[in-house]
């Protein structure tokens, strides 16, 4: 793991891993995976990233608003 990779877990126990490739423009891209959903995707910005964070949570809890998973999101093997 170098020093732009790095792994989050937050309270809920859901846990990402986020790469982050460029620093442009006053914003980050790169990729996230989230480990426990085995999905991955990539970012464009510190806003999709948040988004993204923000689909894994509602789809873990099983909300009703995210249980469909976003589209974004694609099945990926697990990093770990």
């Amino acid at each position: 793991m170098d020093r732009n990779d790095k792994k989050i877990t937050n309270k809920e126990g859901i846990v990402l891993y986020v790469r982050i490739q460029y620093r442009r423009n006053t914003s980050w891209q790169g990729s996230v995976q989230w480990l426990d959903g085995k999905e991955s995707c990539t970012f464009r910005s510190v806003l999709e990233l948040g988004n993204l964070f923000k689909d894994a949570k509602r789809s873990a809890s099983g909300d009703s608003e995210g249980s469909q998973k976003s589209n974004r999101w694609e099945d990926k093997e697990d990093v770990s």
